[in-house]
Protein backbone atom coordinates (compact mmCIF):
# COMPACT_ATOMS: atom_id res chain seq x y z
CA UNK A 1 0.00 0.00 0.00
CA UNK A 2 2.00 3.25 -1.41
CA UNK A 3 -0.38 6.02 0.82
CA UNK A 4 -0.16 3.49 3.94
CA UNK A 5 4.09 4.09 3.71
CA UNK A 6 3.95 7.30 2.62
CA UNK A 7 1.53 8.38 5.58
CA UNK A 8 4.22 6.42 7.84
CA UNK A 9 7.48 8.39 6.35
CA UNK A 10 5.07 11.90 7.34
CA UNK A 11 4.90 10.49 10.52
CA UNK A 12 8.44 9.68 11.21
CA UNK A 13 9.46 12.82 9.67
CA UNK A 14 7.75 14.88 11.93
CA UNK A 15 8.71 13.28 15.34
CA UNK A 16 12.30 13.49 13.82
CA UNK A 17 11.37 17.67 13.58
CA UNK A 18 9.71 17.71 17.01
CA UNK A 19 12.69 15.99 18.41
CA UNK A 20 14.99 17.98 16.98
CA UNK A 21 13.34 21.14 18.43
CA UNK A 22 13.26 19.95 21.84
CA UNK A 23 16.52 19.45 21.27
CA UNK A 24 17.20 22.84 20.43
CA UNK A 25 15.04 24.54 23.10
CA UNK A 26 17.27 22.06 25.73
CA UNK A 27 20.03 23.57 24.57
CA UNK A 28 18.47 27.15 24.19
CA UNK A 29 17.67 26.74 28.14
CA UNK A 30 20.97 25.54 28.94
CA UNK A 31 23.52 28.05 26.88
CA UNK A 32 21.28 30.80 28.85
CA UNK A 33 21.42 29.68 32.30
CA UNK A 34 25.33 29.28 31.96
CA UNK A 35 25.73 32.72 29.81
CA UNK A 36 23.41 34.39 32.80
CA UNK A 37 26.33 33.58 34.89
CA UNK A 38 28.92 34.16 33.49
CA UNK A 39 27.28 38.13 32.65
CA UNK A 40 26.63 38.03 35.89
CA UNK A 41 30.36 37.83 36.70
CA UNK A 42 30.80 40.00 33.91
CA UNK A 43 28.71 43.07 35.01
CA UNK A 44 30.39 42.63 38.13
CA UNK A 45 33.41 43.82 36.67
CA UNK A 46 31.78 46.89 34.89
CA UNK A 47 30.15 48.47 38.02
CA UNK A 48 26.92 49.65 37.64
CA UNK A 49 25.34 47.94 34.89
CA UNK A 50 23.15 45.11 34.74
CA UNK A 51 23.18 42.64 31.59
CA UNK A 52 20.73 39.50 31.12
CA UNK A 53 20.48 37.09 28.94
CA UNK A 54 16.78 37.33 27.72
CA UNK A 55 16.51 34.94 25.05
CA UNK A 56 18.76 32.63 22.84
CA UNK A 57 17.81 31.08 19.53
CA UNK A 58 20.01 27.79 18.69
CA UNK A 59 20.31 27.28 14.55
CA UNK A 60 19.16 23.81 13.27
CA UNK A 61 22.66 22.26 12.93
CA UNK A 62 23.62 23.68 17.11
CA UNK A 63 26.59 25.75 15.77
CA UNK A 64 25.06 29.19 15.56
CA UNK A 65 23.97 30.96 18.69
CA UNK A 66 21.80 33.94 19.01
CA UNK A 67 22.00 35.38 22.24
CA UNK A 68 19.78 38.55 23.09
CA UNK A 69 21.22 40.67 25.91
CA UNK A 70 19.13 43.37 28.10
CA UNK A 71 21.59 45.87 29.42
CA UNK A 72 20.43 48.50 32.22
CA UNK A 73 21.24 51.55 32.66
CA UNK A 74 20.42 53.01 28.77
CA UNK A 75 22.94 55.02 28.14
CA UNK A 76 25.56 52.27 28.85
CA UNK A 77 24.52 49.81 26.20
CA UNK A 78 26.68 51.09 23.40
CA UNK A 79 29.73 50.33 25.84
CA UNK A 80 28.92 47.29 26.64
CA UNK A 81 27.34 45.87 23.51
CA UNK A 82 31.46 46.69 22.44
CA UNK A 83 33.19 44.74 24.83
CA UNK A 84 31.07 42.17 24.76
CA UNK A 85 31.59 41.60 21.06
CA UNK A 86 35.32 42.07 21.97
CA UNK A 87 35.18 39.38 24.39
CA UNK A 88 32.90 37.04 22.55
CA UNK A 89 35.67 34.42 22.07
CA UNK A 90 36.73 34.76 25.73
CA UNK A 91 32.67 34.28 26.72
CA UNK A 92 32.54 31.66 24.25
CA UNK A 93 35.79 29.84 26.23
CA UNK A 94 34.54 30.14 29.59
CA UNK A 95 30.83 28.48 28.22
CA UNK A 96 32.83 25.77 27.16
CA UNK A 97 34.53 24.76 30.25
CA UNK A 98 30.86 25.31 32.03
CA UNK A 99 29.60 22.83 29.26
CA UNK A 100 32.27 20.65 28.88
CA UNK A 101 30.15 17.36 29.34
CA UNK A 102 26.96 18.38 27.84
CA UNK A 103 27.53 19.48 24.56
CA UNK A 104 30.63 18.03 22.36
CA UNK A 105 30.46 21.61 20.12
CA UNK A 106 30.21 24.82 21.66
CA UNK A 107 28.06 27.01 18.93
CA UNK A 108 29.52 29.86 17.60
CA UNK A 109 28.12 32.94 19.84
CA UNK A 110 25.93 36.19 17.98
CA UNK A 111 25.09 38.63 20.44
CA UNK A 112 22.06 41.30 19.63
CA UNK A 113 20.71 43.74 21.70
CA UNK A 114 17.41 42.97 23.06
CA UNK A 115 14.64 45.79 22.45
CA UNK A 116 11.67 44.57 24.04
CA UNK A 117 11.88 46.64 27.04
CA UNK A 118 12.58 50.17 25.20
CA UNK A 119 9.48 49.16 22.79
CA UNK A 120 6.98 48.54 25.68
CA UNK A 121 8.73 51.74 27.38
CA UNK A 122 7.64 53.52 24.24
CA UNK A 123 4.01 51.40 23.77
CA UNK A 124 3.69 52.65 27.52
CA UNK A 125 4.55 56.65 26.79
CA UNK A 126 2.26 56.53 24.18
CA UNK A 127 -0.56 55.10 25.48
CA UNK A 128 -0.35 57.51 28.44
CA UNK A 129 -0.58 60.43 26.16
Amino acid sequence: MPGAENQRLDTEQQTRKIMESTRQQKIERLIQKDLSDIFLKYARAIRGTLISVSEVRISPDLSIAHVYLSIFPQDKVASVIEQVQEDTAKIRGEMGHLQRHQLRIIPELHFHLDETIDKMARIDELLKQ
